[in-house]
């Protein structure tokens, strides 16, 4: 039966003013619904709805013509554009570049919850003061709108430095290799090895390195610092992080140096009933837990000056005591959960960051004294004193060194220092 007019502009009207009133979403279906009653095109019905009872026909001269009354002024775009106030004014980009700063240079989708969980903790502390608006705006603001605000206050150091590892045959084929495929899992206490050697770019296995020990699980990591690769120094250092992990260590990874290939290290494993593998030679993504350490935190607060002397190695074991403890309780890291391949193009999805302490909590294999013992260390910590502390220490580490690949270091030390005062 062929609708008549009447009826037709009884439907429209109803119609349209529930379409101009709609949201885009409920326009669409609005749109399904009419165009079925009156078998109007799309196109058609979306410009009669939007423009019912603002058009006109008029004669003018003989000439019958439709005037559309009271529609919405086009927006200005470019430089005509009016310019709306900013929602995040200059005394919330303070903000943000102060907790940038403290934070070390976060990247926007780690500074997020870098500010959740340390704005809190700053306001306890008497750090900062916030009014009830910036407090909203600092706990609202997206990933993508940090990177955006703090885009002309990054800036880009890209520090290199040289590879120390030489291979170590002894035992070599009596430990076993796993490759990153085969190491799946996901109880805390299996954690990758690596050394940083600080010999300034001229290869020596006489100066200062770093052991970085990292937890696959819950990305916890340890930095000790080392007077040489010497074995009985890598084996000190790994009894030293045994102890004073949050969880027992029931396996370690290393690569194929001699100071880990070794029947000290090896005998040490099978008394302590640890798990000890190494990687595959040449192939960093094995470890590549540990690796990306090795340059996010270590390099990133020492840089690749030459450390030869004792009263720098001293500097450096003062350095990491509040490096460990900044970046295991308040420092978010993200963690790969899956990737697909769908022909050359490889899309990657990562886990909400999260500080290595939040994933030990969040973690039901961890016992609850385990876990209240820390609770009451995280209470004790102030960021931002850690942060001064580091920066001292760092500062300290510069003045007993003086080489020209610590200029880029020293620079964006004091950029954030310029910040936080």
């Amino acid at each position: 039966m062929r609708m008549t007019m009447r009826v037709r502009r009884a439907v429209i009207d109803v119609t349209a003013k529930r379409y101009q009133k709609a949201r885009k979403k409920e326009r669409g279906q609005i749109l399904d619904e009419f165009t079925k009653i009156t078998a109007y095109g799309r196109k058609y019905a979306a410009w009669v709805l939007s423009n019912w009872k603002r058009r006109r026909v008029l004669t003018i001269g003989g000439v019958r013509t439709i005037y559309v009354f009271g529609p919405k002024k086009p927006r200005a775009r470019g430089k005509n554009a009016p310019k709306r106030p900013p929602t995040y004014g200059p005394d919330i980009l303070r903000l943000v570049k102060h907790l940038w700063a403290l934070a070390g240079g976060l990247c926007g989708k780690r500074l997020a919850p870098f500010i959740h969980e340390t704005v809190p903790v700053l306001e306890r502390f008497e750090e900062i003061t916030l009014t009830h608006e910036q407090r909203r705006k600092l706990l609202t603001v997206s990933p993508a709108t940090i990177d955006r605000l703090l885009a002309p206050e990054r800036a880009k150091y890209h520090l290199k430095g040289r590879a120390t590892t030489k291979p170590g045959t002894l035992l070599k084929h009596q430990i076993p290799i796993r490759t990153f495929a085969d190491w799946n899992d996901k109880r805390p206490g299996f954690m990758e090895a690596d050394l940083v050697g600080h010999d300034g770019g001229f290869l020596s296995s006489d100066v200062v390195h770093s052991l970085t020990m990292t937890d696959v699980a819950s990305t916890w990591t340890e930095i000790r610092a080392l007077k040489t690769k010497a074995r009985r120094w890598v084996l000190q250092a790994i009894e030293n992080i045994r102890q004073g992990l949050p969880f027992p260590l029931l396996g370690m990874d290393s690569d194929n140096g001699g100071e880990f290939i070794n029947e000290e290290l090896t005998a040490y494993c099978l008394a302590q009933k640890l798990t000890f593998t190494r990687s595959r030679p040449y192939r960093k993504n094995d470890s590549c837990f540990v690796e990306q350490k090795n340059y996010s935190i270590v390099r990133q607060a020492v840089g690749y000056a030459r450390l030869a002397t004792e009263e720098q190695y001293a500097c450096l074991v003062e350095l990491y005591r509040p490096l460990n403890l900044f970046t295991n309780y308040f420092q978010p890291s993200t963690k790969l959960k899956k990737k697909t391949r769908s022909g050359s193009k490889v899309t990657k999805f990562y886990d909400t960051p999260q500080t290595p302490y939040r994933r030990l909590l969040d973690d039901a294999r961890i016992d609850r004294s385990t876990k209240a013992h820390l609770r009451s260390v995280y209470r004790t910590l102030n960021p931002a004193q850690l942060r001064r502390e580091i920066t001292q220490w760092q500062n300290r580490l510069n003045s007993l060194t003086e080489q020209p690949k610590l200029i880029k270091l020293r620079k964006r030390q004091k950029h954030f220092d310029s910040i936080l005062r």
